[in-house]
């Protein structure tokens, strides 16, 4: 049997119908041997063989388009978090943190996927130290795992006072949630921790502990999840993204045992690669990765990410496209 063969009979979602793809396959057998060794019936069983081989036909693309779709869903998750940390930079950073966060929200919207907060830490101005959401939605992974590293701007800051042009940064990781489902990861590996989740100025916005910490002993990997109202729901949601991530990361460390030729030409970057630049006082964006760069902040701000988003992934296909190159 081959290769493809032994993976449609190993997938849950085929196996049953490989079993009957199995079962023709026997009777074909049976069917051949009587052509073989009785002329009276060889025109019968020539006639079966025929009809029991378009039934085998037809139970093979019915088993290859389940497959084919599992895949896709596999490459396209319609669940993923999306998180924001600021980088260098300090209240600035963390502006620019929350300002990539709520452009990526904005541009959700759009798409008609659905956001939601999963945990957020803001700074003393307002803005992100760290903070991850779930986004649902088809396309929604394919479009923003483009996103992922290191996000510079360019600008004055709202609290200089020379007008001087300081440079910060904020990180962005996203991560499909369909991974969560592989990975088993034992109680064990896992230190849990409950708590109130705090709201703006350090009130409580819950008199109960709802908000749930992991901690994956063997990473160091955190998780916090303060969405929910019930402490069930946010330990589940943690559990999710803390599966998510361990996934990731197993990702991350074959890649690097693998050729250093990467499948993607720009794929899901490192989160430590610097992808983008933001400058505002020339008010233009510049994609590092592919040598582009596009003007109106403002409105890539608002969430009118296709531009780039389309360009990014044209590009991944080999289909680059015409735009300036005037990269910093």
């Amino acid at each position: 049997m081959d290769e493809k063969l032994l993976k449609l009979k190993d997938n849950p979602k085929t196996t049953y119908l490989f079993k009957g793809y199995e079962r023709i396959l026997a009777e074909i057998e049976e069917n051949q041997k009587i052509v073989e060794s009785d002329p009276e019936l060889k025109e019968i069983a020539e006639a079966d063989i025929k009809k029991l081989e378009e039934s085998q036909s037809s139970l093979l693309s019915q088993m290859e388009e389940i497959a084919k779709e599992e895949e896709a869903a596999a490459l396209d998750p319609k669940e993923m978090i999306l998180e924001v940390r600021a980088g260098a930079g300090g209240d600035e950073a963390a502006i620019f943190a929350r300002e990539l966060a709520e452009a990526y929200m904005r541009y959700a919207e759009l798409k008609g996927w659905a956001w939601k907060p999963i945990d957020e830490s803001e700074s003393e101005l307002g803005g992100y130290k760290e903070a991850s959401f779930e986004i649902r939605g088809k396309g929604a992974y394919s479009h923003l795992k483009y996103e992922m590293g290191v996000h510079r701007v360019q600008r004055v800051p709202a609290t200089e006072k020379q007008g001087r042009v300081h440079t910060s940064t904020a990180s962005v990781a996203v991560l499909p949630i369909v991974e969560s489902k592989k990975i088993a990861i034992p109680e064990s590996d896992i230190e849990m921790e409950f708590s109130r989740a705090g709201g703006k100025g350090g009130q409580n916005v819950n008199k109960v502990e709802t908000a749930v910490r992991l901690v994956h002993k063997p990473t160091g990997i955190m998780v916090r999840c303060t969405s929910e109202r019930s402490q069930l729901k946010n330990r589940e949601t943690a559990m999710s993204i803390l599966a998510a991530k361990v996934a990731e990361l197993k990702r991350v460390e074959e890649e690097k045992k693998l050729s250093s030729e990467r499948k993607s030409q720009i794929g899901t970057g490192d989160r430590s690669e610097k992808i983008r630049t933001y400058n505002f006082p020339q008010n233009r964006i510049t994609d590092h990765r592919i040598k582009e760069s596009w003007h109106n902040i403002e409105k890539v701000m608002a969430g009118d990410l296709d531009p780039i988003i389309d360009a990014l992934i044209a590009f991944d296909k080999g289909e680059r496209t015409v735009g300036s190159s005037d990269e910093e």
